[in-house]
C-alpha cells in the first residue's frame, strides 16, 4: 500500500532519502488538492526528482492551464535546476496528443529526464499506452504500476467517465435514522447538524458539478454554491426548468432519459457529477442504476410516522430477495450526525433508462 502523502506545497523539496512509493504518494495528494477543479481533464499530480535530489512539484492546473508534469517541469527550471536526467512520478501517464496544450510526453523528452514512474494508464482512446510509447521511443525509462491501487481510487471517477462516457455519480442524501428528509408539511430546514452541512459542502467542492430537480429549486431555492468549506463552486444542472430569479441561475437546464442525460454531461466536460434531490431524482436514478457512490447523512433523530418525505420516491422491492445490497466503505460521525459511504455490489443496469418529471418530491434541502 502506498503511505499517505504529507499537506501540499509549492516550494522545492531539499534532498531526502524518500522512497518511491513515497514520491508518488505524494503526486496523488497533489493531485486531490486540485480535485473538483480540472475538468474535463484528470486532476494528476507529479514529482520530479533531479539528480541532487531535490523535488518540484506540480498539480494539474485549471483549463486551458498546464498539466502536472508541466508545472513540475517549469518549477525546477524556475529555481534554476536541469532535469536532466531527473526521475518523474506522476500518477497518469502523460498525454501524447495536442488538444488544450501541447503534447507532455514531448516535454518530458525535450528535457532529457532519465525515468518516468506511472501510476496508472490513460483509459482515454486519445492516449491508452501511446505516452508510455513515445516515452520509451525517446529514450525513457518508463516504469508503470508505482501505487496503482492508491492512484485508481483517486482517479476512479476520470477513469470511469472515460471508459464508459458517462460521469462518476455521487447521490447525496440526508435522513432522519428512520429514513425521512422531509416532515408531512413539507420542511426539512434543517436535520442534519451545521457540521454535517459543512461536509456536505466539503463534497460538492470535490464534485466539478452538481444536479437536482427543479421541483428542489421551487421548493428550496438552494444557491448549489461552496460556502461553509474551502473549493471552488462546481457547475449547476437543474433537471426540468429552474423560475427565473431562482438562486441557482445561472444554471443548465437538462431533461430526458437520466442515461441520456448522463452521456450529454459527460460530452460537455462533467467528470463528477454530485446528485442532490430530491427524492424522486434519487429514487429515479438509484433504480436506474446509475449510482457509483452513496454518501448518506443521518441524524440522531426520528420522525416517528411513516407519513414524512422518505429517502427516495417511487416503487422500491416487492420481496426481500429483490433488496438492493451495497458495500459500506466509510462510517464516521461528523458533530453529532453520521455519514454512511457505500457502494453497489455491482454496477446493474436497472429496468429503464429514467426518466424524472420536473415537478418531482423535493427532498432534503440544498443550499
Amino acid at each position: 500500500m502506498c503511505p499517505d502523502g504529507p499537506a501540499p506545497r509549492s516550494e522545492p523539496v531539499s534532498p531526502a532519502a524518500h522512497s518511491d512509493a513515497a514520491h508518488m504518494a505524494r503526486a496523488v495528494a497533489l493531485g486531490e488538492g486540485v480535485r473538483g477543479t480540472t475538468a474535463p481533464n484528470p486532476w494528476v499530480g507529479a514529482v520530479l526528482v533531479a539528480a541532487d535530489g531535490t523535488a518540484f512539484e506540480g498539480a494539474t492546473e485549471p483549463p486551458p492551464g498546464r498539466h502536472a508534469e508541466i508545472v513540475a517541469l517549469d518549477a525546477a527550471r524556475a529555481a534554476g535546476a536541469d532535469p536532466e536526467g531527473a526521475t518523474l512520478y506522476t500518477t497518469l501517464e502523460p498525454c501524447s496528443h495536442t488538444g488544450r496544450t501541447a503534447p507532455c510526453v514531448e516535454a518530458v523528452i525535450e528535457a532529457r529526464v532519465a525515468r518516468v514512474f506511472v501510476g496508472v494508464t490513460d483509459p482515454d482512446p486519445k492516449v491508452s499506452g501511446r505516452g508510455r510509447t513515445l516515452l520509451i521511443d525517446g529514450g525513457v525509462d518508463v516504469r508503470e504500476g508505482l501505487c496503482a491501487q492508491d492512484v485508481t481510487a483517486s482517479l476512479e471517477p476520470y477513469m470511469q467517465q472515460r471508459r464508459t462516457g458517462r460521469p462518476w455519480v455521487v447521490l447525496k442524501l440526508a435522513a432522519t435514522l428512520d429514513g425521512r428528509i422531509g416532515a408531512p408539511d413539507g420542511t426539512s430546514q434543517w436535520i442534519t447538524s451545521p457540521a454535517a452541512r459543512a461536509d456536505a459542502h466539503a463534497l460538492r467542492a470535490r464534485c466539478d458539478a452538481v444536479l437536482v430537480g427543479a421541483g428542489t429549486v421551487r421548493a428550496d431555492n438552494p444557491s448549489l454554491t461552496v460556502r461553509d468549506s474551502p473549493g471552488t463552486d462546481p457547475r449547476r444542472f437543474v433537471l426540468g426548468t429552474a423560475p427565473s430569479g431562482a438562486n441557482v441561475h445561472p444554471c443548465t437546464e437538462v431533461s430526458g432519459p437520466l442515461r441520456e442525460v448522463l452521456e450529454a454531461l459527460a460530452a460537455d466536460g462533467v467528470v463528477e457529477l454530485l446528485v442532490e434531490g430530491g427524492a424522486h431524482v434519487a429514487g429515479e436514478f438509484h433504480r436506474a442504476g446509475l449510482v457509483d457512490e452513496y454518501v448518506v447523512y443521518l441524524a440522531p433523530a426520528l420522525m416517528g410516522g411513516d407519513d414524512g418525505l422518505p429517502l427516495l420516491a417511487g416503487a422500491g422491492a416487492t420481496s426481500i430477495d429483490e433488496l438492493w445490497r451495497g458495500r459500506v466503505t466509510s462510517a464516521i460521525r461528523v458533530g453529532p450526525d453520521l455519514r454512511i459511504t457505500l457502494r453497489p455490489l455491482t454496477h446493474r443496469e436497472g429496468p429503464s433508462a429514467g426518466t424524472v418529471a420536473a415537478d418531482e418530491v423535493a427532498g432534503h434541502p440544498a443550499s
